[in-house]
């Protein structure tokens, strides 16, 4: 299907929104079909408070999914408040002045909505899917919730509980203690990429309603935030119910303030360390990760990484599966994986097997990661690298709720939205050279080994 799109240059790239002065309102993309019929349009609006409002218009959708996203995650915490940014995930569902935790359920549960919220290590979204009609009401309850949460003493010591048991919940999960035990030993136990999403259960127990209410005001700011919606959606129409729903208790009021800069040990780039590290757990399986640093989210280098991500251990076809699962039968799951943040990233292996076949895995998966280093991957690969991470791109882009996430989270985290045009374009014009080179420089460096089980 051939396209036509209109493209203005995004926001410059950065950790935080420069303040404004005023609204500005512009389209990103536009989407043709072949007969010169629109089929989504991009567009974009900052308020002079620094609030950003992308949405996509879909042709055709009857139904609408709206995100809010923070910008900010478990690695913008104190030691003090390791583990805020997940209570306050939770905390911002039990209630405001204007709405109990019943009537924030109630009101999407009633028109057959769908609504919740997730925390990562640099943002947070709450999010909903409604149908069309529905969509000034979503957009009302999470403006709610954003910006008039109660956070009073009792949610909080009700939720605590909750929490602890949540991180239980993940204590017992091979994989989630793996990936935990692998950010701990490439930056540190003590560090904010190095820590667990959630908190322990020690910074949970020692965090007071205090403590919580003063990081939600010092982050929860309208330049900190975007606002992405998708699907059926009118975007002058949107941009009113957001001022509207967004505007209780003065929070778009003034100019941009300027955002909360994240703790000085994370304003350093984080070194990423070698080493190993291993956790005793009664499971069936040894769960292990083999990792090596990687790209940061905005270096060219990243489109390169993902085609040899794909290559190595992306689908059935990849070098990994077929050798460590098809042909030699050592593991019933085995994928890789690119992880990338602000200034650091990491790269790696999980493979999931029995006791006794550990040292075969680590073997074979050593003897792959030193042949890329060393070769790159086959013309053949390349194309089928590129041909199943753009197929995965388009196919993971047809319903609202996916558009949505894309939208708010490459305006948060990269400053500007690149039409899905742009990214194919980006991705079609990796080399072999280029991703040989990409090869060579991540799996040349120090060895990252997490192990998990008997």
């Amino acid at each position: 299907m051939s396209r036509a799109r209109t493209t203005t240059a995004g926001q410059p790239s950065a950790d935080r929104p420069s303040a404004v002065s005023r609204t500005s309102t512009r389209t990103l993309e536009t989407v043709r079909d072949d007969a010169g019929r629109v089929t989504s349009v991009v567009r974009r609006t900052q308020l002079a408070s620094g609030l950003r409002i992308v949405t996509e218009e879909m042709a055709g959708a009857r139904s609408s999914s709206v995100g809010v996203w923070v910008g900010v995650g478990s690695r913008d915490e104190a030691a003090a408040t390791h583990g805020a940014s997940h209570f306050l995930e939770h905390l911002l569902f039990k209630g405001t002045d204007e709405r109990s935790a019943l009537d924030i359920s109630i009101a999407l549960d009633a028109v057959g909505g769908e609504f919740n919220a997730f925390t990562a290590k640099e943002y947070t979204c709450f999010h909903a899917r409604v149908l069309s009609d529905d969509l000034p009401l979503a957009i009302d309850v999470l403006g709610d919730m954003v910006t008039g949460s109660r956070i009073d003493a009792h949610d909080v010591e009700a939720e605590r509980y909750v929490i602890l048991d949540e991180i239980a919940m993940h204590d017992d999960d091979p994989d989630d203690v793996v990936q935990n035990l692998l950010a701990e030993l490439a930056w540190g136990a003590g560090t904010p990429l190095g820590r667990p999403i959630a908190g322990t259960e020690q910074s949970i127990e020692a965090m007071t309603p205090a403590q919580i209410r003063r990081f939600y005001r010092r982050h929860y700011v309208p330049a900190n935030t975007v606002i992405s919606i998708a699907g059926a959606v009118d975007h002058a129409a949107a941009v009113k119910a957001v001022r509207k729903a967004f505007a209780r208790h003065g929070w778009l009021d003034g100019a941009a303030a300027p955002v909360a800069p994240r703790p000085s040990s994370a304003r350093r780039r984080p070194k990423v360390t070698a080493g190993s590290a291993e956790v005793s757990r009664p499971f069936e399986q040894v769960n292990l990760v083999i990792g090596r640093e990687g790209v940061t989210r905005d270096d060219d280098r990243r489109f390169a990484l993902g085609v040899l991500n794909t290559a190595l251990g992306g689908g059935t076809s990849s070098r990994l599966f077929q050798e460590v699962r098809e042909v030699r039968g050592l593991a019933y799951s085995v994928y890789s994986f690119a992880s990338q943040y602000a200034d650091s990233g990491i790269v790696g292996v999980a493979v999931g097997c029995l006791p006794d076949r550990t040292d075969e895995v680590l073997a074979v998966v050593r003897e792959q990661l030193d042949a890329i280093a060393a070769e790159g991957i086959t013309g053949e690969e390349l194309a089928r690298g590129k041909g199943q991470l753009v197929g995965g791109m388009i196919l993971g882009l047809e319903d609202s709720g996916s558009r949505m996430m894309r939208l708010g989270k490459n305006e948060l985290v990269h400053g500007e939205v690149l039409g899905i045009d742009e990214v194919i374009d980006r991705i079609e014009a990796v080399t072999l050279d280029e991703v040989r080179e990409v090869a060579a420089e991540v799996f040349g460096r120090p060895e990252l080994l997490a192990l998990v089980g008997p």
